[in-house]
């Protein structure tokens, strides 16, 4: 029997790293089922109230992957959620390289559908990426994709908790704005999810040079070759400006549907 963290979550084998902690599959002992969890020791204040913050998120909808429990012990707090067994969008890109239209399609309006409903609720997400787009095995060919990881979403109206000099979120999936301090809004999530749709229909990593991501003509995202209703659906979703974005995800999946 693996660790048993207070008196009900059986440590059975990690998972890997969040944005915020450890990641581990656990056995829930009440529930009796596997769960994945995401532990976080008690040192550092701020990534221990992006914490909470993410586990008393409740958002209900089949494409978003949310906290059912938490509890602590001790210097660490652990809060549980499903379990998803068909990898990341990371992982099958690094598996198979470049994903078909017509996947890429199904992933990115499931995707808009996820952020819809959380901006809806007043909240940026801030990591959009391909390793938090996991995916359910559900064993038919068409997947089901699941945005995870909110360790560093914020409400638009929370105050922040890192100081301005710094950005939180991954390099090479950053709007322009982001990276200059803008304040949290939506249409920054908008451009992250362009930056994988382009990863994904090319099999590529984006760029991390600095010039090349407060670039105004993302030259890598031109995706030549590809037909154009899903490059002007991508180019609009990259706009340099934020008000050259579309306006909200439920926008961006009604002109995903031409392509």
């Amino acid at each position: 029997m693996g660790e048993v963290f207070a008196g009900r979550y059986e440590l059975v084998d990690p998972l890997g790293h969040g944005g915020a902690g450890a990641v581990w599959r656990v056995w829930d002992r009440k529930r009796r089922e596997y769960v994945a969890a995401k532990i976080l020791q008690q040192r550092d204040a701020t990534a221990l109230l992006r914490f909470v913050r993410e586990q008393a998120l409740r958002f209900e909808h089949p494409h978003i992957l949310a906290p059912i429990g938490w509890a602590a012990e001790d210097d660490k707090v652990l809060f549980t959620m499903g379990l998803v067994r068909g990898g990341s969008v990371a992982d099958l890109i690094r598996a198979h390289g470049p994903l078909p239209l017509s996947f890429t399609a199904i992933l990115l309006d499931q995707l808009f559908q996820a952020l819809d409903v959380v901006h809806r609720a007043g909240f940026v997400h801030r990591d959009i990426k391909p390793a938090n787009l996991l995916l359910e095995a559900t064993g038919t060919g068409r997947p089901h994709l699941r945005l995870s990881d909110f360790g560093i979403a914020v409400a638009r109206d929370e105050p922040r908790l890192t100081d301005l000099r710094f950005i939180v979120g991954t390099p090479g999936y950053l709007s322009p704005e982001r990276l200059l301090g803008a304040d949290p809004e939506p249409t920054q999530d908008l451009f992250s999810a362009g930056v994988v749709a382009c990863q994904m229909l090319t099999g590529q990593q984006p760029p991390r040079d600095l010039a090349d991501q407060l670039s105004a003509d993302p030259g890598w995202a031109a995706l030549a070759g590809f037909p154009e209703p899903i490059r002007a659906v991508v180019a609009r979703l990259l706009a340099y400006r934020p008000e050259d974005r579309y306006a909200t995800a439920a926008e961006a999946r009604t002109a995903l549907k031409v392509v």
